[in-house]
């Protein structure tokens, strides 16, 4: 199964720019206005959510969030209310500052519940019990790679969206972080993404640990594999990437290459952490405990 996300891929740089101009406005109003300046206070509560939310993924290296953001869903209804307290219950306020609260909202409730999330069928081939499907594809190196080197010692395969993507950065940055235990424990690690061979370089370049960096070209395998997306990477994004990308997905293998540990999200900001799948390694008997 191929998921198209056409869709996806028009949305976010639109819905942030439209979010964006809504706040600044709302706070220009709220300046400028005398009878209305605590509804377009509101209206600017219930726009601030969006981009609090990439800002700090971006600025933070976060490696993952909650499924349905709470806090941050909180604060958009928060602003409608005030909004919405101010029109019908104080009666200073008109529907400028009530339309632009909901229509901020809506658009938030549509990255969390939608956006964020893919509708994805879990692949049989990557379940718990399979053993992993053989492959072989190209490194940063300019090498190649066989999924039969990782026979003999447990591994962890990751498959990434690409340099883009704020939270597969953090994600592979904790692991480079946690490279010393994952040696210790004679674990092999191999990132794929179908993103051009200069950006998995970067990225090889930047952390500096012994992990794989393979290309995906065309992305063949993530499609053989029931986990690519078709136009998944977002339209106007600079840095020479193909329109197809691959659902996040996080494969731990025992020394046999049968997978022992599979995380097939279904909400790009929810990721598995390192320590799970290591208490699974341990508890099966593949590493020291």
């Amino acid at each position: 199964m191929v998921i198209d996300a056409r869709l996806k891929s028009l949305f976010i740089f639109p819905a942030v720019g439209i979010v964006l101009v809504l706040l600044v406005f709302s706070l220009f109003q709220a300046f400028v206005s005398d009878h209305e300046k605590t509804a377009w206070l509101g209206a600017a509560i219930a726009a601030l959510p969006l981009p609090i939310l990439l800002g700090w993924l971006t600025l933070s290296s976060k490696e993952r969030t909650s499924e349905n953001l709470p806090f941050l869903l909180t604060m958009a209804a928060a602003g409608v209310m005030v909004a919405v307290w101010e029109q019908f219950i104080e009666v200073t306020g008109g529907w400028a500052p009530t339309a632009v609260a909901l229509a901020s909202a809506c658009i938030f409730g549509i990255y969390v519940f939608w956006y964020s999330r893919f509708g994805r069928v879990p692949s049989a081939l990557l379940a718990v019990g399979n053993r992993l499907p053989a492959f072989e594809l190209p490194d940063s190196d300019g090498g190649r790679f066989s999924s039969g080197e990782l026979l003999g010692s447990p591994a962890v395969v990751l498959f990434y969206r690409g340099n883009w993507c704020p939270l597969c950065m953090a994600q592979i940055k904790e692991m480079a972080n946690r490279y010393k235990d994952l040696e210790a424990m004679g674990i092999n690690i191999v990132l794929i993404s179908p993103q051009p061979d200069e950006q998995s370089r970067k990225l090889a370049l930047m952390h500096k640990v012994p992990f794989r960096f393979l290309v995906d070209k065309d992305n063949d395998l993530a499609a053989s594999l029931g986990i690519g997306v078709a136009n998944g990477v977002p339209i106007g994004l600079p840095g020479g990437y193909a329109p197809d990308t691959v659902l996040p997905t996080l494969v731990v293998t025992n020394a046999s290459g049968t997978i022992v540990f599979s995380d097939q999200t279904d909400n790009y900001r929810v990721r598995p952490e390192p320590d799970i799948f290591l208490a699974i390694l341990r508890r099966s008997g593949v590493v020291p405990k």
